[in-house]
This record gives C-alpha cells, structure tokens and sequence, in this order.
C-alpha cells in the first residue's frame, strides 16, 4: 500500500496539461509510459536496498553482536593476566620451605612503537643469548599480531645478566614488569615432598601441585585500551587475591638428618636409590620423607626427570620379608595359628605346584620353628606354611584392610597404588609368593602405614603431610583421620611381641639403640629385571617403630641394588634406621624405655636400719609364666630379661635392669598395685654367679 501511494504521488507531480479545445492534435505519444515504467523500476531498486541495509543491521546488531564486540574488544584492549602471589609453606614449627618474592624478570614490547619488527626480534634475541631455533619466528609472529599491538610479552623469569643485557639496548619499545617467583631457601631440603613452581606460576609437583589452587589464590588482570592509532589511552589493574600459608607436619631438622642418612647409607652400600620416612603412627603425621636420588626445585624445570621422582609414592618394589607383617596379622587375628605352634621347615625348602622350588635365604635350614620364630628369623618355608593355613581369600582381605593395591594419602596426587591379585585369581604358588612378600608390589609409604597399624593398635589412619591452612588470618588444623580398624588391639599387641624379637634376637640385631625397646620387621627381595629375578640385585628394607610399646615414629628405610658388604635388610636398611632413630629421639626428646634415667628423690633412712639382700649362688626357679592378681606387678624372678621386659611392656611399665642372666630380684615386689608409667627394677645373674644382689634397691 505505500508502494502504491507513493507511485500515485509521482505521476501527479508529473502528469503535464490537457490540450486546449481547437489546438491541433499532436500524434500519440507513450513517454508518459515509458517514465512510469522507469521510475517504479528506480523505487523498486531503492526499496529493495533500503530492506537489504536494514537486514544488514538487524543482522550485525542481533545476530552477529557477540562476535563484533569480541573482534572490537580485542582491537580496542589488550586484558593480561596478573598471576598472584604464591603463599609460603611452612613447616611444622613455622620455618619457611617454600616462599615467593617480588623481582624484575618479565621482558615486553609495544609492537605498535616498532618500525622495524625483524631487526628489534634479532637485537632481543641476541641480549638473551638462549633464544631456542623457534623462538626468533614465534616473536616476530607476536609483534605483528593486531591483537598484541600495545603489548607483547617477550620471556618471563629472565635472570639478572639478561635483563641487564636488554635494558643495555635502551629500545624506547622495550618495558620490564615485576612478577613473583618461588624460592626454597633450603636448596634440596625436602624437595620431592615440595615440588617445584613452572613458569606460569602453576605448581609441578608435590605439595606444590597437590595443592595450587589453595597456595596459588587468585589471578588479578591489568586492561589496556587503545586508540584507533593503537596509542595507549588507558591502563585499568585489579590486583590479585594471594593464596593461603600451609604449615606441613614435616619437621625441618629431622628432614635433614634422614635425607644426610638415607645419602650417606646409598654411598656406603654403593646402591642405585632409595627412600626414607618418618611417620607418627597415631595421627598419619609424616614428620620426614627422603629419596635419593634428589634435586634442586629453585631449578626444578631443568632437573632430570629420574631425580625428580618421589621414589617413597611413585615407585613400587616387591617388599620380600616386611610383608610377613599382613601374613601374621592374618594368622593371628583369624586365630588359624598360635604364637606357640611349632612349623617344621626342613630341609629349609618347599616344593610346590609346577616342581617350583621355594628356600630359605642363603640356602638356611632353621628346622622347626615356633610361630613367634618363623617371623623373627624370618623363614621363607614357615611363612608360606602360615599362608596356606590363613587361606588366599583371609590373606587377600588383609591384604586390602592393611592399605595395599590403592593410594595412602590424597596429599600426593601421583602416588602409585600397586598391584595386588585378588583371591580369584590367587593359586597356589601366588599365595605362597605373597605370603613372603612377593608377586606383590607396594609403595615405601604403603608399608610404612602397614606398619604403623600395627604400632597404634590395629588402626589404619591415612599418612599426610599438611598440618595446618592459614586462611583470612586463621589457622584450620587438618584433623588425622582413621579410615577403619585393620586388626584387634591384642592381635597388634602380639605381633609388636613378636617384632621385637627380630631386633632383640633376629635378623635386625644392628637396629637396636641402647635404651629403647624396637619392634621391626627385615625385607630383602631379588629385584625383577627383564621378567626375571636378578642374582646381584635386591631391594633391602627394613620398617620398625619405637618405643615399641608407646610408639612416638615409624620408620621405614628401602634401599634399591645395594653393592656394598650386604645386600639385606638387615644388613643395609638396619643400620640406616638406627642412625635415624637415634636422632630422632634425641630432636623429639623421647626418654629411654629400657633403663632410664631415675627421678631425683631423697630418700630418708633410719640409721642402724637393715637393707635386706638376697643371694644368689642357687640357680632361681624358672618362672616362665608371671602369675600375678589383675593390676598388680608378677613375679618376673627366672625369666629372661627379653621375658620379663615383653611382660613389663604389655603391663605399660618400665624397667631397669642391672646385670646378665635371668632375673634374681625386682622392685616393687611381686603383688604390689600397678601404676601407670612407674618404674620396674631386676636384677639379673648367671647361674653360676656368687654374688649378692640387693632386692629392695637393685
């Protein structure tokens, strides 16, 4: 209809007069036609263009909106990223191992200032003098990008001899920016346990990457507008929000002490690698974690990927004799065997399915054993034995309840959960395997927490390694926590009976430290190469707790390929476990459980008063059961000092021991009322002894 009105207007405007009456007729004429025809032509065309531009204009301000005002920020501001300041880690007395700080090391240019592009690539390039073979084509890509025209980031984390060089150059395009880099004051100090901090501020390992959304906080940004002539109008900031302080349960002086042990054992046995930790039994706590080899995280990028490796999660060996933990625990908790039983192991060998031969360690025969015995002298047959009686299905469920074939702790993303077989897939000749510690493989940790079950009284409880989060000014104490009970508390009181016979009288003699009772388990596995067990090679470990009976650490040593004048447990890890220990005692301030120091007393006596003695040139009696009413103290006379010590112990006594042989006279006597963490005193002599002893004052 508008059309139509609008073509009526034009032929008004352009209709011409009527002749006049008389005048003469001029012959036909079809202009008038002929215009009309044109013209409606000409406002077809002009309408049609009219709807084509405002299709072109809905279709620009509706449909396409987004992505014009996307190509429109981008030519118009340049939004780059301000990374936050990485929060410190502490340990647990509040001593920094890890902290950011504030330095010259990113390199930018303004490309829109530079008129030759190729020539200000090679200047840079040659200021850095470590340009790689792609480098020089990837910056001049940038500076001619329309996108980077008011700013393109050349390196960042320069050192101080290439900011030097560059700033040398004096480029009126050319500009420096402070960003925060990580630093470890400590060099290697617990650098597997840390990690180390890329070059984008995003955390590469260990505590660093398992927690770099909490240490890292959040990015802030910085806007830059320009002009139509790419000049600079207007720069906007908004800071970054900084991450949140952990406090790890690492303790930095026994860090250093087990990382200076664990080194100097690796160098005395010639071995490949190892791994030491340090746990708290009771709350997960790891108070060390060492491995060799190590490396420097203030230059972790450049470090070979081989000394970067957390040995004690991320690699698995076969554990050999430790592993006669979870066969015992199993007996003795499904009640398939006592302590007492006897297990014959001659010849020292045992054949089983597929004419497989299975022997002792160096070709022994230790006969019959006890149960407690089998363990303690770690026999290969009697374990095996002890397997057969628990069963594939019970053994494989203790196996799972003690931890193994999945992750120990969140706190290390990339720990390796190893490799059990379930009950189903277990013959025979894989349940002898696993009863003494192979065609299993595990994680240090794993064992470490294994044994720490043990030493708490039967509670699995998750290892980890951040104590505390300082968050807005709080701290938020990360809580231990106990994922489920694996044995009984008797069931965990037998067996430290029985590991402390192995440091006493077994294979792990050179773990002993004079006044602590030490329950430990000996491991010497043949290391699979090739798809087969090598002659030369083994892993040796040893895993122990002390004191035994109020256990304040575990500790685990696990050393890869000794080559020096062992290759055991016993003989490698031992040792090692006891130079740690005995600095750990002493950093922890642990008193002696074996002959400690008395308290200062004063005593009155009355003069002329007689101090009873007893004598002992008769052989005593042979008392190999302390019978005694509930909570009072037995009669120990005639036992051993490794009996009467155990008896203590479970009783939570201490004891002091003067002389050799069996025991002659105690104090308090036997019947008198039991108080907790009170002091037990013997006196011990030979048999054939002529010599008195005192029996109120040992």
């Amino acid at each position: 209809m508008a059309m139509k009105r609008l073509i009526q207007q034009i032929e008004r405007v352009l209709a011409f007069p009527k002749p006049k009456p008389g005048a003469a007729r001029e012959p036909a004429m079809d202009w008038r036609v002929t215009l009309k025809r044109r013209i409606v032509v000409a406002t077809a065309l002009i309408a049609v263009w009219a709807v084509g531009i405002q299709a072109k204009l809905v279709y620009l301000q509706v449909f396409d909106r987004v992505e014009l005002e996307a190509r429109a920020r981008a030519q118009q501001q340049s939004t780059l990223p301000v990374p936050a300041t990485r929060a410190d880690i502490l340990d647990r007395h509040g001593r920094v191992l890890a902290t950011s700080a504030e330095t010259e090391s990113i390199v930018f240019v303004v490309p829109s200032k530079v008129a030759d592009k190729a020539a200000a690539v090679a200047q840079l390039c040659a200021a850095l003098a470590d340009c790689t073979e792609n480098e020089p084509q990837t910056l001049l890509k940038r500076f001619t990008n329309p996108k980077t025209a008011a700013y393109a980031r050349v390196r960042r984390q320069v050192s101080a001899d290439q900011l030097r060089r560059v700033a040398a150059l004096d480029l009126n395009f050319v500009g420096f920016e402070k960003e925060s880099r990580r630093y470890y004051p400590n060099n290697e100090l617990a650098a597997h346990l840390l990690g180390w901090v890329g070059a984008e501020n995003d955390g590469q390992g260990g505590i660093e990457y398992a927690y770099n959304k909490t240490i890292r906080g959040r990015d802030g940004q910085v806007v830059i507008q320009t002009d139509a002539r790419r000049k600079v109008f207007s720069r906007l900031e908004h800071p970054p929000t900084p991450g949140s302080s952990l406090e790890l349960t690492i303790d930095r002086d026994l860090q250093y002490v087990v990382e200076r042990e664990l080194h100097a054992g690796i160098v005395a046995n010639r071995a490949a690698s190892g791994s030491a930790i340090v746990i708290v039994p009771h709350t997960g706590e790891i108070l060390a974690m060492a491995n060799e080899p190590t490396f420097n995280p203030n230059a972790g990028a450049v470090s070979a990927d081989d000394a970067r490796r957390n040995r004690a999660v991320q690699d698995v060996y076969e554990p050999g004799s430790t592993f006669k933990i979870v066969t015992a625990s199993a007996a003795i908790e499904e009640k398939v065997m006592s302590v007492d039983a006897l297990i014959d192991t001659n010849p020292g060998v045992i054949r089983l399915a597929g004419n497989r031969v299975v022997d002792e360690y160096h070709g022994h025969n230790y006969g019959v054993l006890s149960f407690t015995d089998v363990i303690v002298h770690s026999s290969n047959v009697g374990a095996i034995k002890i397997g057969f009686k628990v069963g594939a299905r019970r053994l494989s469920d203790y196996v799972r309840r003690f931890g193994f074939g999945r992750p120990a702790s969140p706190d290390f993303p990339g720990e390796n959960p190893g490799k059990v077989w379930s009950a189903d897939t277990l013959t025979d000749g894989g349940l002898a395997s696993m009863s003494m510690g192979y065609q299993v493989s595990v994680t240090p940790l794993q064992m470490l927490s294994a044994a720490s079950a043990v030493a708490n009284g039967g509670e699995f409880v998750e290892p980890r390694v951040v104590r505390a989060e300082y968050r807005n000014g709080r701290r938020i104490v990360v809580q231990p926590r106990v994922v489920r009970r694996v044995i009984s508390a008797d069931t965990a009181a037998t067996l430290t009976t029985i590991m402390e016979g192995v440091v006493e009288a077994g294979t792990a003699k050179l773990a002993r430290i004079s006044g602590f009772t030490i329950a430990g388990k000996t491991g010497t596995a043949s290391k699979l190469i090739g798809g087969r067990y090598s002659k030369t090679d083994n892993y040796a470990s040893f895993v122990g707790f002390l004191p035994s009976r109020k256990p304040a650490v575990a500790i685990i040593v696990m050393i890869d390929s000794p080559h020096g004048n062992g290759n055991s447990g016993g003989v490698v890890s031992a040792p090692i476990f006891k130079r740690i220990a005995e600095s750990v005692v002493r950093q922890l301030g642990i008193a002696p459980t074996v002959n400690p120091n008395p308290p200062v007393l004063v005593a009155q006596v009355r003069e002329g008063a007689r101090i009873p003695t007893v004598s002992a040139t008769r052989t005593p009696a042979v008392n190999l059961v302390a019978d005694a009413p509930p909570g009072t103290v037995p009669d120990l006379r005639g036992m051993s000092a490794r009996d009467a010590n155990r008896t203590l112990a479970n009783l939570g006594i201490s004891v002091r021991m003067a002389g050799d042989g069996l025991v002659v006279a105690q104090n308090p006597p036997p019947g008198t009322p039991v108080e907790a963490g009170s002091l037990c005193q013997l006196v011990l002599a030979r048999a054939s002894t002529r010599s008195s002893a005192s029996a109120a004052h040992p």
